[in-house]
């Protein structure tokens, strides 16, 4: 007898979780083939846009009453998927390259970096440096730092806070309060950041899988955007093509504000902006339009309407699919261009 719409997705996701549970606490993604693609579209969109954790309580309780309505998952695997990072699926690569990944760990002047490093299984690509947003290295980085690999990149996702915590340093996830990162976020600065990138490409070019007769690119998310302008400053003769997601904090008024010193590099720049960090300082746009023109680098800076910021990580609350894929497109091109 068949089984009715409800009771087959209930059967898929109970299963997937408890697999989890089983498991321990780290996944990287609902698999491709285990969604209820024969789901009615609006009830398919609710299940896997639920997946994407909250940054609040509020949120996380009404998303658990939910899920529970549904019957689709217990209180117990619902705090699992947060704490794991859960990510909704990122639309697949056509042609997509086989890939290796490993987790890697990187001798820096401070330490050793816990990294994943993922790459096309034959031949050699260039080198693509990913420095993730304050949640930190996590499934649903590793998730897009492979889906870039499959483009035919050579992809180091870094964890940025290694000097304090190896990852996963977000304990729930994208439901981790704010507050609770801070002191993380505020043990990085414009010295770690350069010495870090330093480090971080000449370990890429180090390894036998990228091109090194490539520019590398290097791309950030949120507190990563200023790391990448800052990697381009640090590596110029390296670093071809840069680009920032709802990058925080990417223009100040300090002289050494990363704006300014990206100005010195050689790269090209994709700068996309969340539509409400362009109402919080409107001027900015225009400050590294001018900043970019005068160093003559080539530079697109967009603001994203009807994109929040945190728009493009798919474990994020604001997740935006269609604007998430605007950018990846952007971004690919980017590259295809300048490495």
């Amino acid at each position: 007898m068949e089984r009715s719409t409800s009771g087959q997705a209930t059967e898929t996701y109970t299963r997937y979780a408890d697999s989890i549970v089983e498991a321990g606490t780290r996944v990287s993604a609902f698999p491709r083939e285990s969604t209820p693609n024969h789901l009615p579209c609006s009830f398919r969109r609710d299940l896997l846009d639920n997946v994407s954790t909250m940054c609040d309580q509020k949120h996380f309780d009404e998303d658990l009453q939910e899920f529970e309505r549904l019957g689709l998952v217990t209180r117990r695997q619902f705090g699992i998927l947060l704490g794991a990072g859960m990510a909704m699926m990122l639309p697949g690569v056509a042609n997509a390259a086989t890939v290796t990944e490993s987790e890697v760990s990187i001798t820096t002047p401070d330490g050793l970096a816990d990294c994943y490093f993922v790459h096309p299984s034959s031949g050699t690509a260039p080198g693509v440096l990913i420095w993730p947003d304050i949640f930190g290295l996590r499934p649903a980085f590793r998730q897009m730092g492979k889906r870039l690999a499959e483009s035919g990149y050579a992809v180091l996702v870094v964890n940025p806070f290694y000097r304090i915590h190896k990852a996963p340093t977000a304990e729930k996830g994208t439901a981790t309060p704010i507050s609770d990162l801070m002191p993380l976020a505020r043990s990085l600065n414009e010295t770690t950041e350069m010495t870090d990138s330093k480090a971080f490409i000449e370990w890429l070019d180090a390894q036998s899988a990228v091109a090194k007769n490539r520019h590398i690119g290097t791309q950030g998310y949120c507190m990563g955007g200023p790391m990448a302008f800052r990697t381009a400053a640090a590596v110029p003769a390296r670093i071809g093509a840069v680009a920032t997601f709802h990058g925080g904090g990417l223009v100040t008024d300090q002289p050494n504000s990363p704006h300014l010193e990206a100005a010195r590099s050689k790269a090209r720049f994709l700068v996309a902006i969340a539509a409400n960090d362009d109402a919080r300082a409107p001027n900015d746009k225009t400050t590294l339009k001018e900043t970019f023109e005068k160093a003559k680098l080539g530079a697109e800076i967009e603001v994203y309407e009807g994109a929040a910021h945190g728009w493009c990580p798919p474990d994020s609350s604001v997740y935006n699919e269609p604007k998430a894929e605007k950018a990846w497109s952007r971004l690919l091109a980017l590259y295809r261009k300048f490495l």
